[in-house]
């Protein structure tokens, strides 16, 4: 006998335009499966979720990237899949690259690289634009302490700028410092 297992139930919410709402709870709560189904990653299996606007999930940094294509390919390939074109990419392919520190590295196969720069280069990517909506989950752990302070900044930009954000932590004090409301999950529930 297969059981079916409901990652979430009975979940609903609103989000404000400029907002930043937190997501809080303990592990296998629901809280990544939550913004899967909000970057449309995920499709509910019941249920809807009804978005306005442009997202940039900053879920699995790079999750796009192909591994034999070098970074400056990728970065082409990332942007199409965001939906931009190819004439947009190039325009902004400079600005990502200087932001992830990888001008040396650009033409190679991404599978040469670590970890921190395959990180740094998708969210880079991810964020080369202002989205209207910006979706975090715990990615403020890429790279270096250095780069972490530089992509915390550049979320905060966006913060002031006006994006809604959604924002998974388990640091109390970066929900403290951000998040204008909060929801806690608890075994796939608010």
């Amino acid at each position: 006998s297969s059981k079916t297992f409901q990652a979430l139930q009975n979940i609903s919410f609103s989000v404000f335009k400029g907002e930043v709402f937190g997501l809080i709870g303990h592990n296998g709560a629901g809280k990544s499966t939550l913004l899967k189904l909000v970057a449309r990653v995920l499709r509910p299996s019941s249920g809807r979720v009804w978005l306005n606007g442009r997202v940039a999930p900053l879920l699995e940094l790079g999750a796009g990237f192909h591994s034999e294509l070098t970074g400056r390919e990728n970065i082409y390939l990332n942007g199409a899949i965001l939906g931009y074109n190819r004439q947009e990419m190039q325009e902004k392919l400079p600005s990502i690259v200087d932001f992830a520190e990888l001008w040396d590295f650009i033409d190679a196969p991404i599978r040469t690289y670590s970890s921190g720069m395959w990180a740094r280069l998708g969210f880079a990517v991810a964020t080369a634009t202002q989205p209207d909506i910006l979706i975090v989950d715990e990615i403020l752990a890429v790279g270096d302490e250095i780069f972490q302070r530089k992509s915390f900044e550049r979320i905060q930009q966006f913060r002031e700028q006006g994006s809604t954000i959604l924002l998974v932590s388990h640091n109390r004090r970066t929900i403290e410092a951000m998040c204008h409301r909060v929801a806690w999950l608890d075994h796939g529930q608010v």
